[in-house]
């Protein structure tokens, strides 16, 4: 893994990590008890940006470590994956 691979499957991960994280903990206007006129009550109240950012942040870190770890360890290597077809046959 190069560079450029390094910060594409960080950035990857770091999207697919916050579409899980930013809905976590979410309160609807209704639930807060107090509706902006002109919006559905079930939109979002608040969202505490920073926290879910860190949060996204070290989740995505973590699990880009392993991958790299795994790649670059030679745990898994091209060969193997060009031949993971033969695996099931």
């Amino acid at each position: 893994m190069n560079l450029t691979g390094g910060i594409v499957l960080f950035v990857v991960l770091w999207f697919l990590t916050l579409f899980v994280v930013l809905p976590i903990g979410q309160r609807s206007q209704q639930d807060a008890g107090h509706i902006v006129p002109g919006t559905p009550a079930g939109a979002p109240e608040g969202t505490p940006w920073r926290r879910k950012l860190t949060l996204t942040t070290l989740i995505a870190a973590a699990i880009w470590a392993v991958i790299a770890w795994i790649i670059l360890g030679g745990l898994v290597s091209r060969a193997d994956i060009e031949n993971l077809d033969r695996m099931f046959r």
